[in-house]
């Protein structure tokens, strides 16, 4: 049952990739009448939104684009950050939305900044907890259950807090693109909303994959059953 239940949560995880990927690829060649790279879109953002201090930097990682509120830092991969497609500017415009969270508290970003390191412990724990304890006997399997139990609930309500941030992020990327005349109605608009909404599934993926494992492992607690995988 774990091979089929880790193989299920796999495709549900790999199909969302793929179609993030396949809606991504697509609109990278749907072109913007404006002609702006996704780094100038993003300047402008930030510049409008009276964000000052956050570094706009490149690398060459596709779809590794993110926001990093500590060192407030915007990372756009090559392609976006030179891009001028309707994809480049929907995600460097998605990364400008988690700024603006930043810059006004937004409360899920606040949770999830503050429970990223507990979440770090519980991943690596989900990974260790089987290997050096319920399939060597140095853990009690109701013991194993419990941490393993524990650990997948803090990575699904992390995975469950992110969707907000992400959904949110999305939304004002789409208002903001329009309102600042960066890309048009028609083709432009419904090209970044296909982008945003595909990678918007690839987090409710990643909770529905953790909220399975959460569950596969409190069930037998609640039920009195046993298991060592």
């Amino acid at each position: 049952m774990i091979l089929i239940l880790f193989f299920l949560t796999m495709a549900i995880g790999l199909l969302a990739q793929w179609h993030v990927k396949r809606t991504y690829a697509r609109h990278s060649r749907t072109p913007t009448v404006g002609g702006y790279t996704g780094a100038e879109a993003a300047h402008a953002i930030l510049r409008q939104a009276g964000i000052t201090n956050v570094t706009i930097v490149e690398h060459d990682e596709l779809l590794g684009d993110h926001y990093d509120p500590k060192r407030k830092r915007m990372v756009l991969s090559s392609a976006n950050y030179h891009g001028t497609s309707a994809a480049a500017l929907g995600v460097a415009a998605h990364e400008c939305g988690h700024a603006i969270q930043h810059k006004l508290a937004y409360a899920p970003l606040e949770m999830r900044m503050a429970a990223v390191s507990v979440t770090s412990f519980a991943s690596q724990l989900v990974m260790w907890i089987p290997l050096l304890g319920m399939f060597t006997g140095l853990i009690a399997p109701r013991v194993g259950l419990l941490i393993m139990a524990v650990c997948w609930g803090i990575l699904m309500l992390f995975n469950l807090v992110t969707l907000p941030v992400e959904f949110d992020a999305s939304r004002r990327a789409k208002a903001i693109l329009a309102q600042m005349g960066f890309i048009q109605a028609g083709a432009e608009r419904a090209a970044v909303n296909q982008v945003l909404n595909a990678a918007g599934w690839t987090y409710v993926a990643a909770f529905i994959s953790s909220l399975i494992y959460f569950l596969w492992y409190l069930l037998p607690l609640l039920t009195g059953g046993r298991r060592r995988d």
